[in-house]
């Protein structure tokens, strides 16, 4: 066992436990400064298209981080780590939820699938990007190797695959979704589709689509990357059941995405993804104190904006060498298993 495991998953508990304790303050400040300021910007967008356009897409970008960090504040509370109270984060998140198209408890249930499997090779497929080993992809037929080239292409992952996530695929429900998830599913479309005619009626489709759609695709392509690159790295974890460990998914497969100032301030800290994995109960806004906490918590896989840039080059797990390899490792593997 790594000296990453050298505590369980109980001893971290009980270690980051002081961290767990969501203030009240903070939270309601945090609601405050996040969805107030959107909602502001969302306004002075729509009113900037008697101006000019290029105004309209200048309040987009940050009315966009805004929408991130209220994503985040949705996403502490699926976790239930945003309030003390269990109902508070329910309200909160449903409220939050709407912001990002999303269901809340939908979302709260793959996530959590997420957190619970996260680099175990026999769980893969739900609430994570499609992964599959240097081996399996060697061994698939052609259409499932084209199936897989085409999702994993950046313009598909990263310029088509947000809009599709948010707008078309959480509309449904999943297969074996429980009849609290698919009530919550459908009550949320019937909140959006409400909301949503009702503005576009009111000020007009036009302006609402102008505003609405710059808006919503730079913060879904920013969750859809965060989400990426912090899972999606060379050195990252991949286990079988077996050997697959909690801890180990967490330190080694959960990147410490190292951002400037401003950007932690509006991805609400979330590259301390590591420290997210090993306690999801720790609210964004205690993160870094916990990271700072304990010395392995920085002796971690860290990433930043420019190293991140690699992640696209990734394609495949490579369960000998233990990382994840790009296409001219793929085609020489294939090549040598061919001559063999």
């Amino acid at each position: 066992m790594s000296e990453h495991s050298k505590y369980d998953i109980r001893e971290w508990k009980k270690k980051l436990a002081p961290f767990e304790r969501p203030r009240i303050s903070a939270s309601v400040w945090q609601l405050v400064n996040s969805v107030g300021p959107f909602l502001i910007l969302w306004v002075l967008a729509y009113l900037s298209l008697n101006i000019s356009f290029w105004l309209t897409l200048l309040c987009a970008v940050p009315a966009a981080g805004f929408l991130v960090r209220t994503f985040i504040i949705f996403h502490d509370c699926t976790h239930y780590s945003f309030f003390k109270s269990r109902k508070a984060n329910q309200i909160v998140g449903i409220f939050t939820g709407l912001f990002t198209f999303c269901s809340y408890e939908q979302w709260k249930n793959s996530h959590a699938t997420h957190h619970a499997t996260n680099g175990n090779l026999e769980k893969r497929g739900v609430g994570d990007v499609w992964t599959m080993t240097l081996q399996e992809y060697a061994e698939a037929s052609w259409f499932k190797r084209l199936q897989y080239r085409t999702y994993r292409n950046p313009i598909v992952l990263f310029l088509i695959g947000p809009l599709y996530i948010f707008l078309i695929d959480y509309r449904f429900n999943a297969k074996n979704a429980s009849k609290k998830e698919k009530v919550h599913v459908w009550l949320t479309n019937i909140a959006l589709v409400t909301i949503v005619l009702a503005v576009g009626f009111t000020i007009g489709w036009k302006a609402f689509l102008l505003v609405e759609l710059p808006i919503f695709y730079i913060a879904t392509f920013s969750g859809v990357w965060l989400f990426y690159v912090q899972h999606q790295f060379e050195d990252g974890y991949f286990e079988h059941n077996e050997k697959w460990n909690y801890v180990e998914a967490a330190l080694k497969g959960s990147s410490f995405y190292k951002l400037p100032k401003v950007l932690q301030w509006f991805t609400g800290n979330i590259g301390f993804h590591h420290v997210h994995h090993l306690n999801s109960r720790v609210p964004n806004y205690h993160l870094e104190k916990a990271h700072k906490s304990d010395p392995r918590l920085q002796d971690v896989p860290t990433l930043t904006l420019l190293t991140s840039l690699k992640s696209l080059t990734f394609k495949l797990w490579c369960e000998q060498s233990k990382k994840f390899i790009g296409n001219r490792d793929i085609r020489n593997f294939i090549r040598k298993n061919r001559a063999a």
